[in-house]
């Protein structure tokens, strides 16, 4: 073996000098010749290096990057077919990958907020779907955790019959997706997932108070998604759910030196940098960036927190009621303990009230001269003329004549006019009637009885002659009179309360508190009138009982019954005077 090696050795040896040899007689032969055209025509070219090949092959294109970068347009379909692996970028090469728009696995950018169509073509044993996974080809068969953003087994198709698929990537996108065949893993490549305009990203927006900032957001299932925009500079911008800055809770985004932005959220109560506290509010997929020395931030936070004991578990958004929406800016902001120097610069003026089902939103407004009318007339309906009949017709039949019956009718009649009208303000102030809130449905429960009553007087039962059983329809009669009556004011006496509660939810509480504690005393006043009243009708019974006569009420009685006769009373009493005179009869004698 050894001599053999080195009969190799001396062999490739001799090659290697041969092949300098030859190189070196080229030079020298090259440069001869070069001194003898320099002698014949004064000038050579004298080259003294290796002789190599001076084609440098095709330039890159300057947008060699872009031409396997797909960008995605709104209402553009990307066509998605297979076809052979040429230049997998993600080696090692499967046999066959997913050509879109006729590149081979392009790289795809596309913007939240703005739907991206595939028209799947790539046949029906590639199903097309986004996903988290790199590798793709279902990944839970590998034992592996993904997320599926699109797509799945139903999207494929071949060319004659293709396939849509519409994937809409939102703010809760991560920036690194993958297109992948459901199957077959590596056939796709990456997604670059960019922000784009909040209005694609978001399904509603407002303008708020002064149109300095813009609101934003979207309900999804249980949450929902938060961005608000400066439409100024300033060092930081923070919202309120409230009708002021106090006794709100706020959300504050800002840029700190580093250039790193932060969302926090905040319980305010009250007007110094010691009121304002930090809350621990579970606000995920948060941002803030600065455009221009505006502050935008965005997050996302749970329509009820899933807490309790903390101030900040009372903080829930209800999509059913207007969301009361505020706004501040100022130049500086920090975590942790706050100062003078991160109070406000500039502020709303008043809130604005957003429907966040409806997308709409209205400017928070004073008190409207004609629902306080409204609530006045109603005052005055329930709270003074239906009583005061009920009353009348209770306590004053000790009286002579009819007075207890003339005022019992007129305060009812009367009460039923003021309701009537008071409902006519409010339905032509909010032009139209809705039966949305508990005031509402409450009122007109109230309203309904109340115009029973009417119907019911003139429906009246005949009242039994004396010595005579009442007759069943009488009963009924009486007892569905009481119950009406008395329903009627209940429902409007609770229909005052549940106005008052819905003037402060529109209007804030400050102005309702007040009045709420008033009507509270009123009702407080004539339970104790009442009272009163009902104690001296027991006495007046008892003393009557001991002139003979029965102290008990029983129902369908002379005196009583006469409350409910409420449209031929006065035939009746007159019918009773006459027959009190003395009747004269004149004879004459026949003449036959």
């Amino acid at each position: 073996m050894a001599p053999s090696m080195t009969v190799l050795f001396v062999t490739k040896l001799v090659l290697i000098l041969q092949s300098m040899i030859r190189e070196k007689l080229l030079a020298f032969a090259a440069n001869s010749l070069a001194f003898v055209h320099y002698k014949l025509h004064g000038f050579a070219t004298l080259n003294v290096s290796t002789v190599i090949s001076g084609c440098i092959g095709p330039l890159d294109a300057e947008d060699k990057e872009d031409q396997d970068r797909i960008t995605t347009e709104r209402n553009t379909a990307l066509v998605v077919t297979a076809g052979p692996s040429l230049h997998y970028p993600n080696p090692p090469n499967p046999d066959k990958v997913l050509y879109i728009n006729k590149k081979e696995a392009p790289l795809l950018k596309v913007e939240r907020g703005v739907p991206v169509t595939f028209s799947v073509e790539a046949g029906h044993d590639a199903p097309l779907y986004i996903t988290s996974d790199p590798v793709g080809g279902n990944a839970t068969s590998r034992n592996v955790s993904e997320i599926i953003y699109a797509g799945g087994p139903k999207a494929e198709g071949v060319p004659a019959t293709p396939t849509e698929l519409i994937w809409l990537p939102d703010r809760n996108t991560p920036d690194l997706v993958y297109y992948q065949s459901l199957y077959d893993p590596k056939m796709g490549w990456k997604i670059q997932v960019v922000d784009g305009g909040l209005s694609d990203m978001y399904n509603n927006s407002v303008l708020l108070d002064d149109q300095q900032v813009t609101f934003f957001w979207t309900l999804s299932g249980d949450s929902i998604n938060i961005a608000a925009r400066g439409e100024r500079k300033s060092g930081y911008l923070a919202v309120g759910f409230g009708s002021a800055m106090v006794n709100s809770y706020a959300y504050v985004g800002w840029i700190d030196g580093d250039g790193t932005g932060h969302v926090n959220s905040y319980w305010i109560d009250g007007k110094d940098g010691m009121s304002v506290h930090e809350t621990r509010e579970n606000l995920t997929h948060t941002r803030c960036r600065s455009e221009n020395g505006a502050i935008v931030f965005e997050f996302t936070r749970p329509l009820a927190p899933s807490c309790s004991g903390r101030v900040e578990c009372k903080n829930i958004v209800d999509p059913k009621t207007p969301l009361k929406v505020i706004w501040a800016m100022g130049s500086q902001w920090q975590s942790g303990r706050l100062s003078v120097k991160n109070m406000h610069s500039v502020t709303s003026n008043r809130p604005v009230r957003i429907l966040l089902l409806a997308g709409l939103a209205e400017a928070e407004q004073d008190l409207r001269p004609v629902l306080a009318v409204h609530g006045f007339m109603m005052f005055v309906t329930s709270g003074l003329l239906l009583p005061g009949g009920i009353m009348a017709a209770r306590y004053l039949k000790h009286l002579k004549g009819d007075v207890w019956f003339q005022a019992h009718t007129y305060l009812q009649y009367s009460g039923m006019a003021v309701m009537f009208l008071g409902v006519l303000f409010a339905v032509a102030e909010l032009r139209g009637f809705s039966f949305k809130s508990t005031h509402a449905k409450i009122g007109t429960l109230a309203f309904g009885f109340a115009f029973l009553q009417p119907i019911n007087a003139y429906l009246r039962p005949h009242l039994a002659e004396n010595g005579e059983i009442l007759s069943r329809n009488r009963v009924i009669w009486e007892y569905l009179h009481i119950f009406t009556g008395r329903s009627a004011l209940v429902f409007g006496v609770i229909a005052l309360f549940t106005g008052l509660q819905h003037l402060g939810h529109r209007y804030g509480s400050k102005n309702t508190k007040g009045l709420t504690c008033g009507l509270i005393l009123w009702v407080v006043s004539v339970a104790l009138v009442v009272l009163y009243l009902e104690y001296m009708a027991v006495k007046r019974r008892r003393d009557g009982g001991a002139d003979g006569h029965s102290g008990k009420w029983v129902l369908g009685n002379n005196e009583e019954e006469d409350s409910v006769d409420l449209l031929q009373s006065e035939r009746s009493s007159k019918m009773e005077s006459n027959s009190t005179e003395p009747m004269e009869v004149q004879l004459e004698p026949l003449k036959g």
